[in-house]
């Protein structure tokens, strides 16, 4: 098993920090998806000692067909950088859209460290594996062009639910996502779902690990598999979900709420699941 850095527990952050660690992933900076505003505001309304970007902060393989780049997206970085100066440990863990940062594994930019793969242990002594999951994801594996094929029509829905969603905000009615409406509604995408799932988790078992925090699939979700706990910590897409460790070493799901097809206001998180402290 490869070597991996654990948080050193006599350099946290000062006890104003409201959390000792959030989990954030699948932001796809670069796309017209992304919810930046939103996610500047949860950032705001959640210090924390730890922040850890588990994959797709940046999505590569959208800005290398079009260059997309609001001024919303690059705040999102300088939120990042100043949360790293101020003493927040911030450690990013790249995914398959962001792929090319996994070749500085190790390296430091700005403060932010870059690791593959890394190991939380909450303040109860649970040790989480932290990876992004891609590598469990026999599409991206076996047939990546066929994960680039679902990325385009992925982006396609979205561009069409913005479309809906401004119709509906119109008549008064709230947000909907078509794309999660379609995953929930087709068999073989919750076979998928669930495979992903036990296969991460029985990795993180097999490594001795109490636990795993990932993302890549955009369905946040907290449980027990087989006695290890899986942590999937959503997106920043639609879902708009993080995890989060409480001082007390609890950890919960929370979902950051937008106005119906906008991001520009948000209300305060509320929490969608806990596990055990």
């Amino acid at each position: 098993m490869p070597e991996v850095d654990e948080p050193n527990a006599s350099a946290t952050a000062d006890a104003g920090h409201a959390y000792r660690a959030v989990f954030i992933s699948d932001v796809h900076l670069g796309t017209a998806g992304c919810q930046a505003a939103a996610l500047l505001d949860f950032l705001r309304h959640h210090p924390s000692d730890t922040l850890y970007l588990v994959g797709d902060i940046v999505d590569g393989w959208q800005l290398r067909r079009k260059w997309f780049w609001p001024q919303a997206h690059n705040d999102v970085v300088q939120k990042l950088l100043r949360r790293a100066r101020k003493g927040c440990r911030v450690v990013f863990v790249p995914g398959n859209h962001d792929e090319f940062a996994r070749q500085f594994d190790g390296h430091n930019f700005g403060g932010i460290e870059v690791r593959n793969e890394a190991v939380h242990t909450t303040a109860t002594g649970q040790r989480l594996w932290v990876v992004h999951g891609d590598h469990f994801d026999g599409v991206i594996q076996c047939a990546k062009w066929l994960a680039y094929v679902g990325d385009n029509m992925y982006e396609f829905t979205l561009r069409l639910n913005r479309h809906l969603n401004s119709l509906r905000a119109r008549l008064g009615l709230p947000y909907w996502s078509l794309s999660q409406y379609l995953k929930h509604k087709v068999k073989s995408a919750l076979n998928y779902v669930t495979d992903f799932e036990r296969a991460v988790a029985a990795e993180a078992r097999q490594r001795g690990f109490d636990g795993v925090v990932c993302g890549h699939i955009h369905r946040a979700e907290m449980r027990s598999i087989d006695g290890t706990l899986y942590c999937n910590d959503g997106d920043w897409v639609e879902s708009l979900t993080a995890l989060v460790e409480q001082r007390d070493g609890t950890l919960a799901l929370v979902q950051w709420h937008h106005a119906a097809g906008s991001d520009a206001r948000v209300d305060p998180a509320a929490p969608l699941n806990k596990e055990l402290a």
